[in-house]
């Protein structure tokens, strides 16, 4: 049984015109548009706030009282569902991979913010996380709590209907769009997006999240659609992972620069400056192409800029002296 969604975010979201980024990617003034997933409003916007709703809504049904979730530290899904238990009025436990260290910046600092405790997990893989979540949940309800766990990136079929309702809106906005360019992390975004407009219509960046993230796009968005969805239809650019998910590298580098110089516009070293990496890459090799109508799904993550220290250090080494 499908639960309704909690509301948590503002929608929709703006969708703008780029023209100037357009031009420095080496397409027309008119064919890139933003849909500005970054503005949904709580804790500092983004992507997962969509997810939340349904996920959240689900625990919420099943009178749960405490949410567990997991993620990097720097979880930007970490952060919106500790945003979501303060505004409901929930208990909240982030099971992170990693090691506490001295600085609290970026979403950690916001996790402290609304309220939550943290269970670091040391070094694990993703069993390892989710073992360590698991057994978080065990000591929650021996303390007679009712733990409702969330998964990681908020990302499964039923989270994927947010992004369902997502491609209806840039549907509505810009019925003439040929390709939505979004992060492709734990699966759930893009699934949505390939549910709603078709795999055709969706070009999902990788940021080294998922050793095999196909699978899980496929996953969460057959149940969602009569469209067939395999991994050979999808449209997947695995070219800007570089060292790893929390590696920065050059193309995104640039990219965070390139978007902030022409449209004012942040976006993040993990998610959306490998998106725009990707897409420029993409306009490069033929195909994204001049003339067709592109959206940029900006899905947020600006607190995770504070929190990455090689993206700092390159952001402040940009500013010119006067």
């Amino acid at each position: 049984m499908t639960h309704p969604p909690v509301p948590l975010g503002t929608f929709p979201t703006p969708l703008e015109p780029a023209p100037r980024l357009a031009a420095a990617l080496g397409l027309g003034p008119e064919d890139l548009w933003v849909k500005r997933d970054d503005l949904t409003g709580l804790g500092g916007g983004g992507n997962k706030i969509r997810k939340l709703e349904w996920t959240v809504g689900a625990a919420l049904a099943q009178g749960a009282d405490t949410l567990v979730t997991t993620g990097a530290a720097q979880s930007n899904h970490a952060r919106l569902t500790a945003a979501a238990a303060a505004r409901l009025g929930l208990a909240v436990v982030l099971v992170l991979r990693g090691s506490p260290r001295a600085s609290r910046s970026g979403n950690l600092a916001l996790d402290g913010l609304f309220g939550a405790r943290l269970a670091w997990a040391g070094e694990v893989d993703q069993a390892g996380l989710d073992a360590a979540a698991a057994e978080v949940c065990d000591r929650l309800r021996a303390d007679g709590r009712r733990p409702a766990l969330i998964p990681f990136g908020g990302s499964g079929t039923l989270g994927a209907r947010g992004y369902v309702r997502c491609g209806e809106e840039l549907r509505a906005q810009l019925p003439q769009s040929r390709t939505a360019v979004v992060a492709l992390g734990s699966g759930g975004t893009m699934a949505g997006l390939v549910a709603a407009l078709g795999t055709d219509r969706v070009l999902g960046v990788d940021v080294g999240a998922l050793p095999d993230p196909a699978a899980a796009v496929v996953a969460f968005a057959a149940p969602l659609t009569s469209r067939e969805v395999t991994a050979e239809r999808l449209r997947i650019r695995r070219d800007q992972v570089g060292a790893g998910y929390a590696a920065l590298t050059e193309p995104v580098t640039e990219a965070l620069r390139l978007a902030a110089r022409t449209e004012g516009i942040v976006l993040d070293p993990t998610y959306t400056g490998r998106a725009l990496a990707g897409l420029a890459a993409a306009v490069r090799d033929g195909d994204v192409l001049p003339g067709e109508k592109t959206v940029f799904v900006h899905t947020g993550g600006l607190p995770g800029l504070f929190g990455h220290a090689a993206a700092v250090t390159a952001a402040e080494e940009g500013a010119g002296v006067y």
